[in-house]
């Protein structure tokens, strides 16, 4: 008998190919969409310019599934983990924004939804494996199943999987590691099917495009403040609330007449945003940062010198890295890195494999934490 395997059909194209790819290699294949945002319920897609307030975003995703899997021949389920992703992943995402921090959800959505709430509802209807449109690999070291990069790597996304548990390695396909998104558009072509030329997702995971700092506000409101020359200590600007503001961010701060500027902190409890201008970026710049959290995909020997991304589109940093006594891990980078910020992901790299990733919860500059200077510095 074939492996039964049950492959998340988003509604998008590389979704689509994955499950195309295993059917034709011989797999007992089933699709699967998952409903974890209720739109309706929350009313907070009315008035964006973007979306059909007619059609719920994730209606129109969930009907190019049915359609992909219509011309496919192949069965689809519908499941709903609407509390799980209420509970597990977006009280997380807005609670750190609370305290200031810049969460990644599509890492939360992954490590408590896609290979956490869906691998249990497949095991409980009898499938062998999950599979998934993302652009990953599996390879062995010593036996062991181990998550690498894609070979595409303009589309990688293990950046995004690294929160996952290490037994799921175990139980996962990824289809398209080994493929480039060019291909997946032809094969989709060929196919004719109707989603070979849709628009790749950029949105929230399973939330979808919003104009981002009105639709955080629903949650957590405006609270307007000043914006400060860490520099100079001068008032520049006003901003509309600390928590819709990253590190290193330029555009958006509505600072007329003088800049650009960048930010380099805030505090949540003053309600204060930090920004420097073009001749002071070193405010910018830290030399080491503590990971918490770490979850371990590969085994290696510490201390080690290899690679980090401490966000998605980042080109791979030389670092060291070392374990401490509590199990947090540090990294150190004496070329120094730009604009790394607490709540953010670091991601682990040896080579193409992914030796793990945790939270960015510190960012040091000569072993000072940079972000306690920047409040320090920046209060007027």
């Amino acid at each position: 008998m074939s492996k039964k395997v049950l492959v998340g059909l988003s509604g998008g194209v590389d979704s689509a190919i994955a499950a195309y790819l295993l059917k034709k290699q011989g797999y007992d294949v089933t699709c699967a969409f998952m409903r974890n945002w209720d739109s309706m319920a929350n009313d907070d897609f009315a008035g964006n310019p973007t979306i059909d307030d007619a059609v719920c975003p994730q209606e129109a995703d969930y009907k190019d599934a049915r359609s992909v899997a219509d011309k496919l021949g192949l069965p689809l389920l519908r499941i709903d983990f609407i509390r799980e992703y209420w509970d597990d992943v977006f009280k997380v995402f807005l609670e750190e924004y609370r305290h200031g921090r810049t969460p990644n959800p599509d890492i939360l959505c992954n490590r408590y939804i896609k290979f956490d709430s869906f691998y249990k509802f497949a095991l409980s209807k009898g499938f062998d494996t999950l599979a998934t449109g993302h652009y990953a690999k599996l390879g062995q070291e010593n036996g062991i199943n181990v998550l690498q990069k894609a070979d595409d790597r303009n589309k990688d996304q293990s950046y995004f999987l690294t929160e996952i548990r290490r037994e799921m390695l175990d139980h996962i396909m990824f289809p398209l590691g080994e493929i480039d998104k060019p291909e997946v558009r032809r094969i989709a072509e060929e196919l004719d099917l109707s989603i070979a030329h849709k628009k790749d997702s950029t949105g929230i995971c399973f939330i979808g495009e919003r104009h981002f700092r009105e639709f955080l506000s629903n949650y957590l409101p405006m609270k307007p403040g000043r914006i400060i020359n860490i520099a100079n200590h001068k008032v520049v600007g006003q901003h509309q609330g600390v928590m819709y503001y990253t590190v290193g961010q330029r555009k958006g701060l509505n600072i007329g007449g003088i800049g650009p500027f960048y930010v380099a902190g805030k505090d949540v409890v003053k309600n204060e945003l930090y920004v420097t201008d073009e001749e002071h970026q070193d405010w910018l710049y830290s030399d080491s940062c503590l990971v918490t959290g770490f979850n371990w995909l590969a085994d290696r020997d510490m201390p080690l010198d290899c690679n980090a991304k401490f966000r998605y589109r980042q080109a791979d940093n030389p670092i060291h890295m070392e374990v401490q006594a509590d199990g947090n891990v540090l990294c150190t980078f004496p070329q120094r890195i730009r604009s790394i910020t607490p709540g953010q992901e670091a991601v682990i790299y040896d080579g193409d494999t992914v030796v793990g990733g945790g939270k960015i919860e510190q960012v040091f500059r000569n072993g000072e934490d940079l972000m306690e200077k920047v409040r320090t510095e920046g209060h007027v």
